[in-house]
């Protein structure tokens, strides 16, 4: 008996970790920071682990780590919204003279896997058009078109209807190609 739930555990483990890039390349879509999307992708992990004895096997294990990970990151969301932010203005112009300019996000960072899989994937067009998008139909794309899940799937993992996925992957898929046209008609024009 023991042996059979160690066994199963082991399973579990193996699926789960087999998982790991997926789960960060769209962590990485939904904070835009390689550092948060690792944390991200850790606190997924720590929770599916915990809560592995209530997984259903025979179910669909991708889809809850990513209901998970979705879930994670929407908490952490709200708890910064609550979060009071004090900015001493001075203090910032100060710092940014002292740098030589306003702040910037570093562009190289860590190069992983991930992000190198992501460049050779994504054109750069199509890599900024996505990342003008509203979150709320950035996710939904990504999670359709990238990582492939159904819409039912979406909708659970984002507690809103089916209908509202389809809509908001239809409404992205369209700002989308509205962005690409004008990036491809600018670039037109400009040759």
């Amino acid at each position: 008996m023991r042996e059979g739930l160690r066994q199963q555990a082991d399973v579990f483990e193996a699926e789960a970790l087999a998982l790991v890039d997926s789960l960060y390349r769209t962590a990485l879509r939904l904070t835009r920071n390689p550092a948060d999307a690792e944390d991200l992708v850790q606190d997924t992990y720590l929770k599916a682990f915990r809560a592995a004895d209530r997984f259903e096997p025979g179910t669909n294990l991708r889809a809850w780590l990513f209901t998970i990970l979705h879930n994670t990151a929407r908490n952490r969301a709200r708890d910064r919204a609550r979060d009071n932010v004090v900015v001493d203005s001075e203090a910032a112009e100060d710092a940014a003279d002292l740098v030589g300019g306003p702040a910037r996000p570093s562009a190289g960072g860590e190069d992983t896997p991930e992000s190198q899989l992501l460049r050779d994937t994504l054109t750069p067009e199509l890599q900024t058009a996505l990342d003008a998008l509203p979150d709320a139909f950035r996710q939904a794309v990504w999670l359709r078109d990238v990582e492939e899940f159904s819409y039912a799937e979406i909708a659970q993992m984002l507690s809103i209807p089916a209908g509202t996925v389809m809509s908001r992957i239809s409404r992205g898929r369209r700002l989308l190609f509205e962005q690409l046209n004008a990036t491809r008609h600018a670039r037109l024009q400009n040759a």
